[in-house]
């Protein structure tokens, strides 16, 4: 069954019989009794008895249920709120969910401090701080697949739209240790993130600090990462990694 939930990604997010079968090398017939089964449960949905086949909302409730149970909070937020305060811009902290990086918390500053549990809000991967800062420390092998899967559409005239210039962006963010949105996925915005690793030292988070242009230009992004650095560093230590 899980070789079939493989399948779909944001490039294909609906998919037939043949499709599936194709992309698993399994019979037809197996692939049949599969998404059935999958489809009564609530995993696989379809729009009509002869239609494609797409993820149920019941794989979104059960996401929500590992965020939610996931100790990251305990850890984090203290750490996000004094780099918020520290910063005085918004903090995200996001996690890699496959294809895209999810929002777990952001903190803002404001006449009254909002904290924001979601599992709704999503940021692209390739062109965001957020998203470098996990895919530098991916595989190459993972970075080509998404590149594959997702394309790379421009979202702004700054948007990195080719593989090799994506690479050579990311060999600058692993030396560096942290990334860079020049107004690459929203104009009038610009970040700065940082990779958060789990106990093993794979990373699979970033936390960023974000605000308008004219309260970032480069010289404080630059003045930031080392604080957004530490800020990562500390939520991985908290989670159990040990830089050693």
């Amino acid at each position: 069954m899980a070789q079939v939930l493989d399948c779909f990604s944001l490039a294909r997010s609906e998919l037939s019989v043949g499709e599936l079968a194709t992309l698993t090398g399994m019979p037809r017939t197996t692939i049949h009794r599969i998404v059935s089964s999958l489809r009564e449960i609530g995993l696989l949905d379809q729009n009509g008895p002869r239609s494609n086949y797409r993820l149920g909302l019941k794989l979104f409730q059960y996401g929500s249920v590992v965020i939610n149970n996931l100790d990251i909070h305990t850890h984090a937020s203290p750490y996000l709120q004094t780099l918020s305060q520290l910063s005085g811009e918004t903090v995200h902290f996001h996690m890699f969910d496959g294809s895209q990086m999810v929002c777990i918390e952001r903190e803002e500053i404001g006449e009254n401090r909002l904290n924001t549990l979601t599992t709704i809000e999503a940021a692209p991967i390739y062109c965001t701080s957020v998203g470098k800062a996990f895919l530098a420390f991916q595989k190459e092998s993972l970075i080509r697949r998404i590149c594959e899967e997702q394309g790379l559409p421009p979202r702004t005239a700054n948007t990195i739209t080719s593989v090799d210039a994506l690479l050579a962006e990311l060999e600058n963010i692993r030396a560096a240790g942290y990334a860079i949105d020049n107004e690459e996925h929203k104009l009038g915005v610009r970040c700065v993130g940082a990779p958060i690793r789990d106990a093993s030292g794979q990373v699979f988070a970033s936390v960023s600090a974000s605000g308008p242009v004219e309260r970032m230009p480069a010289q404080r992004l630059k003045g930031l990462a080392p604080t957004v650095i530490q800020t990562a560093n500390n939520i991985s230590k908290a989670l159990g990694w040990s830089a050693a």
